[in-house]
């Protein structure tokens, strides 16, 4: 499974990424209004030299003209964006297009397997499913992963990658990476929980104090000659 850090916060990507974790990034208009930063195409092209693998940048219109034009501009940023559109009729056809000339195209706020469907069959390289959303309303969020997955392996002309996108905790991750999805985008705080466990830390604790009983360090201890 692929990770992406859904963000637009460029310390964070930048500390992610030095984990050689990351494969890449997805941002919104809201993350991107979060982030304060004062130029989109600026910030954008700054993720894009962090992170090598696709950087998602979505457009901001929802008229089919205009977001074409806009497509097509933030595809210029750099090779690894993967430009994002809404999964609405005009957005669709967008994907279409955009696909057609070889640019990478992430279809978000998909919350039917009807419309995974849809976003497959308009050459989308990724679809965002977005769970937490589905599990907010009193709808199991993971359940859809699970159908969009079966759906997709039904037919190998399908080259779409499942996103699974609105991720609120670890659980999501592991659950979608039994399905089979290809790709998880979450925040940096869940990122960071993936690493956590109190064995682990009970663990390590332990293994400190006994070394420290020791009263050894190993930088200061010469190489063997051999």
């Amino acid at each position: 499974m692929k990770f992406f850090v859904d963000t637009a916060d460029i310390n964070d990507i930048r500390e992610l990424a030095s984990t050689g974790l990351l494969d890449g990034v997805t941002t919104n208009p809201s993350l991107v209004a979060k982030s304060g930063h004062s130029s989109f195409i600026d910030l954008i092209a700054e993720i894009c030299d962090v992170v090598k693998g696709p950087v998602s940048a979505e457009v901001a219109s929802t008229d089919f003209e205009t977001m074409l034009k806009e497509g097509k501009h933030l595809a210029k940023i750099a090779p690894n964006v993967a430009v994002k559109v809404p999964l609405t009729p005009a957005g669709l056809k967008v994907c279409h297009h955009l696909s057609q000339e070889g640019t990478m195209v992430n279809v978000t706020l998909c919350f039917s397997a009807a419309q995974a469907i849809l976003a497959a069959k308009a050459g989308a390289t990724f679809v965002s499913p977005f769970v937490g959303r589905l599990d907010d309303m009193g709808q199991d969020g993971l359940s859809l992963i699970e159908e969009i997955v079966t759906i997709y392996d039904n037919y190998p002309d399908f080259t779409t990658e499942v996103l699974v996108a609105s991720i609120r905790n670890p659980i999501h991750v592991t659950q979608s990476a039994k399905m089979g999805a290809h790709v998880a985008t979450m925040p940096p705080s869940v990122i960071r929980q993936l690493f956590n466990h109190v064995l682990t830390d009970k663990g390590l604790a332990q293994f400190v104090a006994d070394w420290a009983k020791t009263g050894q360090t190993i930088l200061d201890q010469p190489l063997p000659t051999r």
